[in-house]
């Protein structure tokens, strides 16, 4: 067999072969474009790169620059290149410039109009731009799409932006046509329903981060209460009943106390979840209940808390090794051996105080690394590239994994400090105390679903067993024609 073919794979790889677009063959038709600004020129730039021949009806055409638009972009005037066109037209002009098209009615008569635009607020409670536009042209076909794709996109192919095309309309022969179109320029398009729907399709492009505002809210509370807690303990109070002056340590040190324990909270977040999921799974005997809308919610948003608590353990690497760079550093040093040379002390050498360190470093970096690879993996581009089996081993396994190495930077670092009565000065427990009671409680409840007895019914549960009591005894009727009991026809 020649050396080729032995490289050659027995079974091709799908999974690594490129999307490419749904053969569209559009035989060259033309869609007309109203309006002549920045997104207009970005469309003709698309639709020519996919095949289409494009005619720009402009106000002026005559005022256009040379060179704005795609060799083969005929510009003509609003009703020339309506009457050029063949069934697609895209309104990319403001909303409040509409009125000026009704001229253009006849020519616009039995056409797919597509409305690109955005509202201008959101939750306006008002009819939509796509329904105002259908209002002006009831003779023609509106279509609600593209408005969440940006001029970039549009410019430098789907693969390099956003790839889903949002599209709503009242008439299904006229979606589908858009919906086509979207396909043939490499989109993935998604059908919205009616027109009544462009509301919330034009609201898209205004919500900023919608799926971040609960873990960001979270975090900053999180932030707030650990801050406050490290200002109280370590500033305020030795100042209130010494007199002692710690405020420089605000906006370092105590910012650095504040960080890990941000993070190891946000960490535990993560992971409390899918501990009450299965608990709750164990309780009512079955997966086909629903899980209360809250819990929902909280799951839905564990990537985002995940790499908040990322961004947290980051920054405290950070400020941590920028310690030794401060002045204060400098100072305690030389305090320090000054106070040695007093004392005659020439060999300050203190095995336990040596082994304490090197743990508390070598976990620490061990977790902000299993951490920086569960952030990486959270991507779309690493994240599409793994099977299901490895995305779960790298998200739940080493994420686990992350959290136990965590917890013991935190106690290496402590060691048994908190067993001293000197550690609760006001009567208030170290930071890193408080820290570490919600991690310890997961990483406690995670190893208590391990037992074989739990973890042997669960497996089954989520393999489509049911508990007796949640399906009907089975009757003679229902063993003579066949009928098996949920827990023994194994549904997925």
């Amino acid at each position: 067999m020649p050396l080729g073919d032995m490289r050659t794979p027995l079974l091709s790889n799908s999974f690594d072969a490129p999307e490419e677009p749904l053969p569209c063959d559009p035989g060259n038709p033309t869609v007309g474009i109203l309006g002549s600004g920045d997104y207009s020129r970005s469309l003709a730039v698309r639709l020519v790169a996919c095949g289409y021949r494009v005619v720009v009806g402009s106000r002026n055409p005559k005022h256009i620059a040379t060179g704005q638009f795609p060799d083969g972009v005929q510009l003509l005037t609003q009703r020339e290149a309506m009457v050029g066109t063949q069934k697609v037209v895209f309104a990319a002009l403001h909303p409040e410039h509409y009125h000026t098209l009704v001229g253009l009615r006849d020519v616009l008569a039995g056409k797919v109009l597509v409305d690109v635009s955005n509202a201008t607020k959101l939750n306006s409670g008002e009819p939509s731009n796509a329904e105002r536009l259908a209002e002006l042209f009831p003779e023609s076909r509106v279509v609600k799409g593209f408005n969440v794709v940006s001029a970039w996109a549009l410019q430098t192919g789907a693969h390099d932006g956003s790839r889903q095309v949002l599209i709503s309309s009242d008439c299904p022969e006229a979606k589908r046509t858009v919906i086509q179109l979207a396909r043939c320029m490499s989109f993935l398009a998604v059908d919205m329903g009616g027109l009544a729907s462009s509301r919330h399709v034009e609201d898209v492009p205004l919500r900023l981060f919608p799926s971040w505002g609960g873990p960001l809210m979270i975090t900053f509370l999180l932030i707030l209460f650990f801050y406050g807690y490290n200002f109280l303990h370590g500033v305020l109070m030795p100042y209130l009943s010494r007199g002692q002056n710690n405020f420089y340590q605000l906006p370092l040190e105590t910012v650095n106390e504040t960080l890990p324990a941000v993070a190891l909270v946000i960490l535990a977040l993560v992971y409390l979840p899918g501990l009450l999921a299965a608990a709750l799974q164990l309780v009512r005997g079955t997966k086909y209940s629903r899980f209360p809308g809250w819990l929902d919610h909280w799951m839905g948003r564990r990537k985002q808390l995940g790499l908040l608590s990322f961004l947290c353990a980051g920054l405290h690497a950070v400020y941590s090794m920028c310690l030794t760079l401060r002045k204060a550093s400098q100072y305690r040093l030389l305090d320090a051996a000054y106070r040695q040379v007093k004392a005659g002390v020439e060999h300050s050498w203190e095995e336990p105080q040596v082994w304490r360190s090197d743990l508390y470093l070598s976990s620490g970096i061990l977790g902000l690394g299993v951490l920086t690879l569960l952030a990486i993996t959270s991507l779309p581009s690493v994240g599409n590239a793994l099977s299901w089996r490895e995305f779960t081993f790298v998200q739940s396994g080493l994420g686990y994994a992350a959290l136990t190495l965590s917890i013991m930077h935190t106690l290496f670092f402590s060691w048994d400090f908190a067993f001293f009565s000197f550690a609760y000065p006001y009567y208030m427990p170290p930071t890193y105390l408080l820290a570490l009671i919600l991690p310890c409680l997961v990483l406690v409840g995670r190893l208590f679903l391990a037992l074989p007895c739990l973890a042997f019914r669960l497996a089954k549960i989520r393999r489509g067993w049911e508990s007796p009591c949640h399906h009907p005894p089975q009757t003679q009727e229902d063993t003579a024609n066949g009928v098996l009991p949920r827990d023994l026809s194994g549904d997925v």
